[in-house]
């Protein structure tokens, strides 16, 4: 009892606030479902962090001395050193994606490039509020509402808010059927979101899909240099999916790799979330910044839509343009949900589809384009 009590005398009220982050990553993660498979890891990462005198930071072992604990042993082998797990991960992400609905609509490429928007706008305003530049490049990617890409940038950068930003990119992920359908209906009238569109899948064949990612790879690398591990892994996972003769590995790559490094991620950012370095003011600076950039990436995508449509004959509705962030399939959910519930036989799902799937490429390929600048 005597130690018990010497170790809740020593713990620090910033310690005490992550304790209840913790529990509110905890309680969004299994009372209201909000990617639960990182937000619930998370959440007890920080908990296991703020313990004081954790061992799963530092322990001291006999004969040894004091050596690194199991959490900091990860970040620093996977995070830090290498950047393996966000990689990793995108090859579970690449082969979970069908590109079919967006390469028989190709012209979704565009949503997914005008979707980014708003992550160049953030970076230039959280340097004029004083972040220093690598720091605001890595808070404006929040904006893509990709968690990976948001860790690996950050990482590579070598920011000094890896932990916030790693938050907030997950958290707004979680809350895109939330935050969308608000944004949307702000900068669209009912009339606009009643547009239909038909859907006339065009005929892919085999070859496309196999040719596909490996010339998004090529060029992409051509572009932007610093984007060929991002779009390279995620290319190479969509490769070993439609192949067509790796089947096994494509499913190992969907659930056993994408689930494991999913855990061992969402446990290992909680390095980052010491209470000395995550609780301070620039932590809700950062969530502000990460909303206005995912908020304006939306607009950007919906405005996008809006403009086409003046100079096109063929409307379409501008909703799909929404669907051009990262966070797939959710988006692409949220507005067939809008699409439907305006009219019952409004189906928008197969072109938003094509926008959320063009969204992980665009991603990826800022996220290149904002190391290549700012490395």
């Amino acid at each position: 009892m005597e130690f018990l009590w010497e170790g809740l005398l020593s713990i620090t009220w910033q310690q005490a606030v992550m304790y209840v982050v913790g529990a509110l990553l905890i309680y969004l993660a299994i009372e209201k479902d909000y990617e639960p498979s990182l937000l619930l890891p998370m959440g007890f990462g920080a908990i296991l962090v703020n313990i004081p005198g954790s061992g799963a930071l530092n322990q001291f072992m006999e004969g040894a001395g004091e050596t690194h604990g199991i959490v900091q042993w990860l970040f620093e082998t996977g995070i830090e050193a290498s950047e393996a797990f966000p990689l990793l991960l995108f090859i579970g992400i690449g082969a979970m994606i069908d590109f079919g609905p967006l390469l028989s609509n190709p012209k979704m490429f565009l949503f997914g490039a005008a979707a980014q928007f708003g992550i160049f706008f953030t970076i230039v305003f959280a340097a004029i509020l004083g972040f220093d530049i690598k720091d605001a490049a890595s808070i404006g990617i929040i904006g893509a509402a990709d968690g990976p890409t948001s860790i690996l940038v950050s990482q590579v950068l070598k920011s000094n808010y890896i932990g916030p930003i790693a938050v907030a990119a997950y958290s707004y992920m979680a809350l895109v059927p939330i935050i969308q359908p608000a944004v949307i209906k702000v900068v669209t009238t009912k009339k606009e979101r009643s547009i239909h569109m038909a859907y006339k899948p065009g005929q892919v064949t085999r070859f496309t899909r196999i040719v596909f990612p490996i010339i998004v790879t090529f060029v992409a690398g051509l572009v932007a240099p610093a984007s060929v591990s991002l779009v390279g892994f995620l290319m190479f996972g969509n490769l070993i999916r439609e192949c067509g003769c790796l089947n096994s590995l494509s499913e190992t790559a969907q659930n056993t790799l994408a689930n494991l490094i999913t855990l061992l991620l969402g446990i290992t950012i909680a390095f980052s979330m010491r209470a000395e370095d995550f609780v301070a003011p620039q932590t809700i600076m950062i969530m502000a910044l990460g909303l206005f950039a995912f908020v304006f990436d939306t607009v950007g995508g919906v405005l996008f839509a809006k403009i086409l449509n003046i100079f096109s004959k063929t409307k379409m509705n501008p909703m799909i343009g929404a669907a051009g962030i990262s966070a797939f399939p959710m988006s692409a959910r949220v507005i067939e949900k809008m699409g439907v519930s305006e009219d019952p036989t409004n189906h928008l799902l197969m072109h938003a589809i094509g926008a959320n799937v063009s969204g992980q490429v665009a991603s990826a390929v800022a996220g290149g384009i904002i190391l290549g600048f700012f490395m």
